[in-house]
Parts: C-alpha cells; sequence; structure tokens
C-alpha cells in the first residue's frame, strides 16, 4: 500500500495548485495489483465494499473487462471517491471537431503508400481535445474491435476532463510534455515517452514547458492510438525466455492524488463516436484511495530491451513490440505497438535496414526524434506513413544504395526514435486526411530509380 501525495483545492485555490507543475511519484510494474492511497486510512480493510466507506468516501468499481474474463486477463480497479461517478447531470451533444471514430466509411480504403508532414499550427487556446485529429481507422468501436489513428496539436491546457468510453487512449508525445491529471493520480509524459489512458477513466491533459511555441507559449504535439479492442497487455516471449523487449518494471502507474473541488467543471465524454458534454458541480478527478490492476501508466521507450541478430538476417519488426492487443486469432493482434529504439546492428553479408516487403497486417508509422534508418529524407518528426495490407514497401533508393556498398561493421543506429501502430485490418482514411494540405505527394518518387542489377549468368 502507498501513501500518496494529496491534491485537495477548492474554490479561487483551484486554478493556481491546478497550473502548478507537480512532480508525480510512481508505482512501478505492469498488470500489477496496486494500492494506493492519498490519505491514510482511506483504503479499507479486508473488503472492497463495506457498509461505511472509511472517511465517508464512496466505493466504486472501474471495470475495463467482462466479469468473468480469465483472471490473467481480467482487469479492474475499487475507486474510494468523494462522490460516486453516478452523480452528475445529462449529458447533450457537442461537435466532434477533428475526432473521428469507427467504423469509418468517409473513403474506400486505399491501396497506395502514403506519408504526411506534421499537423499544421492550430489555432491559439487550442487544448489536446480540441486538437485532436483522426487520420483514420478500423473496425467498429461500438462492438469493441479495431483501432483509430489520431494526431495531436495543442497550445493551451485543458480547462475540461475527458473520458473515452469507446478505447483505451496510448498518447505518444514528440514535442512537448503532458501532465495527465488522472483519477487514479499524475502522470508526466515527456517525448520519448508513452501514456496510456485505460478506457472510461476520466483525466485532464495539461502543457509542460519543455516546448514553445515560437515564444508564444507552451505547445505539444503527438500520436494517439485508439485501441477499441482487448487491452494492451505486454507480448508473450516465446523463445526469447523470460526478460527482454519492454521489462514489466519500468511501466510506472501514479499514486492517489485528487481534487477537492467545488463548482462549475465541465465534462466531456466520448461515446460511440460522439462526443459529450455536462457540467458538474464538482471534479470528477476525486478518488481519494484506490486499488486494483486497471491503471493508467506512462513508459520510458529508451528503456525498450531490444532484442536482434548476432549472425545474419534482418528479424522481423516483431521482435520490436513493446505492447500488443490480441485478437480473437493467436499471434493476430487486434493492434500492436511497435518502437524502433536505439539498438546496435552487426550482422554478416546482411542488408541491414529494413527489408522490402508486402504484409498482411497494415502498417502506420511516426517519428518522435531524429530519422529513420529506411528513409533519407521526407519522413520528419511528427509526420507519418501508412503502407496498408500487401502495399509494397521498404527502403527509398539512397538508403538502398548506401546499405548494399556499406562497409559491415558494427554499427550503433542512435540518431532516431520511431514506432509503429500495426494492425490487422486495412486502416481506412477519413475525408480530411485524404484531403490534407499536408499529405506528401509523389511519395512513390522514394522508390524511382531502383536499377536493374540483374546480371544472368552464362
Amino acid at each position: 500500500m502507498i501513501d500518496g501525495g494529496t491534491a485537495r483545492v477548492s474554490g479561487s485555490e483551484h486554478e493556481g495548485a491546478r497550473k502548478a507543475a507537480e512532480e508525480p511519484a510512481y508505482l512501478h510494474g505492469f498488470g500489477n495489483e496496486h494500492s494506493s492511497q492519498a490519505v491514510p486510512g482511506a483504503l479499507p480493510e479486508g473488503r472492497n465494499s463495506p457498509q461505511r466507506a472509511p472517511l465517508g468516501l464512496y466505493a466504486e468499481q472501474l471495470s475495463g473487462t467482462a466479469f468473468t474474463e480469465p483472471r490473467a486477463h481480467n482487469r479492474r480497479s475499487w475507486l474510494y471517491r468523494i462522490r460516486p461517478s453516478a452523480a452528475h447531470p445529462a449529458f447533450t451533444r457537442v461537435g466532434n471537431g477533428g475526432l473521428r471514430t469507427a467504423p469509418f466509411a468517409e473513403t474506400v480504403p486505399d491501396p497506395n503508400r502514403l506519408r504526411w508532414n506534421p499537423l499544421p499550427q492550430p489555432p491559439a487556446g487550442t487544448d489536446f481535445l480540441a486538437g485532436l485529429w483522426t487520420l483514420g481507422g478500423n473496425g467498429d468501436a461500438t462492438q469493441r474491435t479495431g483501432v483509430a489513428v489520431h494526431l495531436y496539436h495543442a497550445t493551451a491546457s485543458m480547462d475540461r476532463v475527458f473520458g473515452n468510453a469507446d478505447g483505451e487512449l496510448l498518447i505518444v508525445p514528440e514535442q512537448g510534455g503532458l501532465l495527465l491529471r488522472t483519477e487514479f493520480g499524475l502522470l508526466r509524459a515527456e517525448p520519448g515517452e508513452v501514456a496510456l489512458i485505460p478506457r472510461g477513466v476520466r483525466f485532464r491533459v495539461e502543457l509542460t514547458d519543455t516546448a514553445r511555441d515560437g515564444g508564444r507559449g507552451p505547445a505539444a504535439r503527438g500520436y494517439v492510438c485508439e485501441n477499441y479492442g482487448a487491452p494492451f497487455r505486454l507480448p508473450d516471449l516465446g523463445p526469447i525466455g523470460a526478460n527482454g523487449l519492454a521489462n514489466p518494471r519500468d511501466f510506472r502507474a501514479p499514486v492517489a492524488a485528487f481534487e477537492d473541488v467545488e463548482g462549475p467543471v465541465e465534462v466531456v465524454s466520448k461515446y460511440c463516436g460522439n462526443l459529450w458534454r455536462a457540467e458538474y458541480d464538482h471534479s470528477p478527478l476525486d478518488v481519494v484511495a484506490w486499488h486494483g490492476n486497471l491503471v493508467p501508466y506512462v513508459y520510458d521507450l529508451r528503456r525498450f530491451n531490444v532484442i536482434g541478430s548476432i549472425s545474419y538476417d534482418h528479424p522481423d519488426p516483431s521482435i520490436f513490440t513493446v505492447l500488443t492487443s490480441p485478437s480473437d486469432t493467436p499471434g493476430l493482434a487486434g493492434v500492436d505497438f511497435v518502437v524502433f529504439a536505439p539498438r546496435w546492428l552487426v550482422g554478416e553479408d546482411t542488408f541491414r535496414p529494413p527489408y522490402f516487403h508486402r504484409n498482411v497486417m497494415s502498417e502506420y508509422m511516426g517519428l518522435i526524434e531524429g530519422a529513420y534508418d529506411a528513409k533519407a529524407e521526407g519522413f520528419v518528426p511528427g509526420g507519418g506513413s501508412l503502407h496498408n495490407m500487401m502495399s509494397a514497401h521498404g527502403p527509398d533508393r539512397e538508403t538502398f544504395d548506401r546499405a548494399s556498398a556499406a562497409e559491415l561493421r558494427p554499427q550503433k543506429v542512435d540518431d532516431g526514435l520511431a514506432f509503429m501502430f500495426e494492425t490487422r485490418w486495412p486502416i481506412t482514411l477519413t475525408e480530411q486526411a485524404a484531403a490534407a494540405d499536408h499529405l506528401q505527394q509523389g511519395y512513390d518518387d522514394v522508390w524511382r530509380g531502383l536499377e536493374r542489377h540483374f546480371r544472368p549468368l552464362r
């Protein structure tokens, strides 16, 4: 059990306390049964729902999986809060802005290789929610299958609270840090880290000062994977053994911290693809204590323990899987989250960049920093590329020529950090992505000039 930090604010104290840059404390481990309390004695002992919860709190269970799913897959937490989540007025519809949800039917699935520059600058005062922009996705949120790919570009902290009933959100900052105030406590996610907010968990996103928008103030930019399917879990390691890839101890969950706010608070809920709002008379971030294994967390991608070949050939990119959302077919993921982290290349008589291939899976790739070793130019931080099911792709001509002639001495790849959302179904674009001004024209040209080298033996 952990006694966490207390964030009790009320009335006029709320604004200043909310904007203070607290340094979060963390619990460590993935899928653990954690316990945390911001006030000693807030957690009940020996039972989950006593007749009278300690300190006058309300006991409430948050279930991220069905009650009867196998224990190894079951996700739930008990929350002890100042008011139950049921204490709110009716929600009303609001506009969705740039946010879209599966099923995606605005365009037809596109077999072409596509690449985008970073999102353009948003208007001043754009918060994380208003700055979300959907590129595309697949499946059906109402059937809890599939995935959506979003990007965000924000210039202001949120004054409202957001929760997503449609899926969990994997947030990948590329520019500017985020302070996430969740029902469970505080998380800080900087570029090079990822944060995951489980389905239904309410949170607020505040910008930190690690990036500034041309001197005008904090700014943040990045990517979001909205996973409608089974919650992300660590992949099985198979022949790798007991250790490697993302180590469970490196995932950090928040300790309990809460807001005791009396006054109007706007709460926005994403439900079956649409945004709904209600004005609460209190902050829903009022959980004083909690225990369970359904928790938000943050993970530093640079801690990924890369596994690779020490003899020959380039292994399949599945060895770079950080998290996976399994489907009903073993080994076929609803979505995998893959990172191309710093690593050594030592293969003998091997073409070391990613090989040319066509894949039954669909791949959206983004770049957090530096350069990607399969593309010499055009693929920039904040941008992204989409190679849908069975579309042929691989290194560009310059990369191919350079790698084919390189001296094969040990090489450290540490000048870039890229990732991939890989999914079992084609990603269908939104109209706004298909017609975006920042969609690159002529992406196919990167493979132009790959010459014929065939020389039949005589």
